[in-house]
């Protein structure tokens, strides 16, 4: 079955954005990343999934493409996750380029893979899960201002798109499609050995493939927050981007010397090959 994903069109009116959940930051250890490695069929999802504006980088699917075809078509690929979502679309264009890849991939949830990260982790051929670590799956999360009708346009949008995440999900666990669709309407955190005995994982990830650090990383999590407070409080985007620019000018020197990568440093990084743009949007669960 395919599935296509528009952006939506909406009413003149209405401002619709996909934000992260708030509880999706406070579960997020930025710091967890992949133990050293000198595999160079590797790629590291540690980020936010979509352009990110406070590390100038975030995962974005020309960013994966580029990275795919530095590896090779028919190549192997393990991707290693730790991400507390994004834009869904970005997730799924995401998913798309990794279940058409044409070598076997390998997802490795080191962490977090929540919300879009989690749909990215479906199209693995394996999926490892960290035995401390979390899936979370839910419906579509967005900050939406308008008008009653620009609400119920949005309310409609939405629908679809759970729809097309629980595919996804069935597609790869078996799940009953009511079951899942009770998981998402409840946003369910579901752990390592859980992930195992649901299908949404095949096997535990052993512990010394991980490690914690880049403390930075928590003050960019923080940053992020503090976005979105200020969308919920109905600040136009435009605003926040200016007003965050600049408390970010102000305390550069909180977050250290630098930012953490969107990937291990001995990974091949999704966040810094020239981009290009994604034909498509549409996949086949």
């Amino acid at each position: 079955m395919t599935i296509q994903l528009t952006r939506p069109v909406l009413r003149s009116g209405a401002n619709l954005q996909f934000d992260l959940p708030a509880k999706a930051l406070d579960m997020w250890n930025p710091g967890i990343r992949a133990a050293a490695s000198t595999d160079d069929n590797e790629i590291g999802i540690f980020e936010v999934i979509g352009e990110d504006f406070w590390t100038g980088g975030g995962v974005t699917a020309a960013r994966i493409n580029a990275a795919l075809r530095n590896i090779g078509a028919g190549n192997d690929v393990v991707v290693n996750i730790n991400s507390p979502g994004g834009d869904l679309f970005e997730g799924v264009a995401i998913y798309s380029l990794l279940k058409e890849h044409a070598g076997h991939v390998t997802v490795k949830v080191m962490g977090l893979a929540a919300s879009a990260a989690s749909i990215i982790a479906m199209a693995a051929d394996e999926i490892q899960i960290a035995r401390a670590g979390f899936f979370m799956i839910h419906n579509a999360w967005t900050i939406a201002i308008g008008n009653r009708h620009d609400l119920r346009d949005i309310a409609e949008f939405l629908e679809p798109l759970d729809a097309a995440m629980a595919d996804v999900y069935v597609a790869r666990t078996g799940v009953e499609l009511a079951d899942v669709q009770r998981q998402m309407d409840a946003e369910t955190w579901i752990g390592g050995s859980a992930a195992v005995e649901r299908g949404f994982a095949d096997s535990l990830l052993a512990s010394d493939e991980i490690q914690d650090g880049a403390p930075a990383a928590q003050y960019l999590a923080a940053a992020r927050e503090l976005d979105v407070a200020l969308a919920k409080s109905g600040m136009p985007r435009s605003q926040r981007r200016k007003l965050l620019a600049d408390f970010k000018s102000s305390t550069q020197s909180a977050a250290g010397a630098g930012t953490p990568r969107a990937t291990n440093d001995d990974t091949l990084d999704a966040v810094e090959f020239d981009l290009e743009p994604l034909p498509t949007l549409s996949f086949n669960p």
